[in-house]
Order: C-alpha cells, then sequence, then structure tokens
C-alpha cells in the first residue's frame, strides 16, 4: 500500500469516529498541517469527507453512501462459511459459527464432516446460553450492558456434572476467556462431548460472533482439542481481518 493511500485509510477511520479539526488529523498522522490539508481536500473532493459548520472534517455523504451500499450487499455467513469449511476439512471435527442477536445468541452456520459429532443444534436457533463454548468466547468480549441483556435470558439449568449453574461461577469463567483469548466447553450440556471456542471481530474491535470446534471425548478429548488452536485461532484471525479488524498494537500498513 503506498504511503499516500495508507494515509487517507487513516484520515478516514479517525474522522469516522467523530469529526476532527486539521491540527488533530495532522498530529495522528505525524505529518505538517500543510500535508494533511492537502490529503484531506482530495478526500473532500471525492465526497469522502466534509467539512461542518464548527470547521471539523467528518465522513462525507458518499461514504455513508457507499457504506450503506457495502451492507446492503454484505452476508456474514457467504463470508464465514469458506473458512470453517476449511477448517473442518483440516481438524477433521464438527465446526460452528454463532453470532449476537439483540438479547440471545445465534447460531448462523454448522460443518459436520462425515464421522464427525452430529448436534441437535439448528442454524437458526438459539445457543444454550450457560453451557456453549461459543457464548463464553461471544460474551467475554460483548458490551457489558447486551451481555447482562443475554444472561438474563439463562436458566443455569444443570444438564451434566460440569455444567455452570450460576451466573456469578459463569462470569468469572467470562474473566478468564477474556484473558485467554479462547474457550471451552466442557462437556456442559452433553457429557459426552466438548469443544473449544474462539471471537470473531468486527471493524470497530467488537466481537462479532464465534466459531467453535466440537468432538466426541473418546475422539478428542479437550487436551487433543487444545492442539487444535492454532488453527481455530487463525482462522478467526483470518476472518476478523477480512472484517476489518486491526490487531491492537498491529502497526498501520503503509
Amino acid at each position: 500500500m503506498s504511503q499516500t493511500v495508507g494515509r487517507a485509510i487513516d484520515i478516514l477511520e479517525y474522522c469516522s469516529d467523530q469529526p476532527r479539526e486539521i491540527k488533530d488529523i495532522a498530529d495522528s498522522l505525524g505529518v505538517h498541517r500543510t500535508t494533511a490539508m492537502r490529503l484531506v481536500n482530495t478526500l473532500i473532493g471525492a465526497g469522502f469527507l466534509r467539512k461542518d459548520d464548527s470547521g471539523r472534517f467528518g465522513v462525507g455523504f458518499r461514504l455513508a453512501g457507499l457504506a450503506q451500499s457495502a451492507l446492503e450487499q454484505f452476508d456474514l455467513r457467504s463470508l464465514v462459511h469458506p473458512h470453517i469449511l476449511q477448517l473442518s476439512k483440516r481438524v477433521g471435527h464438527t465446526v460452528q459459527f454463532a453470532v449476537p442477536e439483540a438479547a440471545h445468541l445465534v447460531y448462523v452456520d454448522k460443518i459436520e464432516p462425515p464421522d464427525s459429532i452430529t448436534l441437535n443444534t439448528k442454524i437458526g436457533g438459539s445457543v444454550v446460553v450457560h453451557t456453549a463454548g461459543v457464548s463464553k468466547a461471544i460474551l467475554a468480549f460483548l458490551q457489558a450492558r447486551q451481555r447482562d441483556q443475554i444472561l438474563d435470558h439463562a436458566s443455569f439449568e444443570q444438564f451434566t456434572a460440569t455444567t455452570i449453574t450460576s451466573r456469578e461461577e459463569f462470569l468469572r469463567v467470562l474473566e478468564d476467556v477474556r484473558k485467554n483469548g479462547w474457550a471451552a466447553d466442557r462437556g456442559e450440556y452433553e457429557s459426552f462431548s466438548n469443544c473449544i471456542a474462539a471471537p470473531v471481530h468486527s471493524h470497530t474491535g467488537a466481537v462479532a460472533g464465534a466459531i467453535s470446534i466440537t468432538a466426541f471425548k473418546e475422539r478428542a478429548d479437550l487436551d487433543a482439542l487444545k492442539l487444535l488452536l492454532p488453527q481455530l485461532l487463525e482462522t478467526t484471525h483470518a476472518i476478523s481481518q477480512e472484517l476489518g479488524w486491526r490487531e491492537p498494537g498491529a502497526p498501520a500498513e503503509g
């Protein structure tokens, strides 16, 4: 990516958060005001930025229109499906993708290869919040308000000896998930299976969903599944990058 294009992208991302003064834009780029102003004027001419009544620069109407067009064409499941299909082929186990939807978590895709575990989950069906790896991977990184709304619907019913049966214990588990970057289901819904799961992040850094690998314990216990974490995290990282996510601390391209 050329330096000019990279700087233009940085300006758009910086001004999309809130309107900015030219001094702040220059400082964020580490360039002189005249250089920043030249880039800003180019973006204004293209309709990607606009100057408001206070003299600050914000997102232009053309960019807003392009964003809306992109959203209308965007299908998260279509983007994710090739990735989880490839992951399932690599690991030989069932792979699922779930997303937060209002006060619920919903499965939106699933790959069940031959000889793998067949799950009773359904595309469009709700996740059993207090037992699933995907729910922990999502809720650990979800904004507190929506997380609490989802947990308000959790029954904490005991299904197996390892089921988490209290909100307090579940919240402690989420703390560990935030630290580790991945979650597990230790036979908490069905005693004969377990899974590992990791979050997918959007361009804003917010959690967009989670992907899990599930297996029969007799075929792959939790220690065996943990060996597959590199493949799982490689997949979630690739999807997140396609969604525009940039890893915290990662240098900008240019």
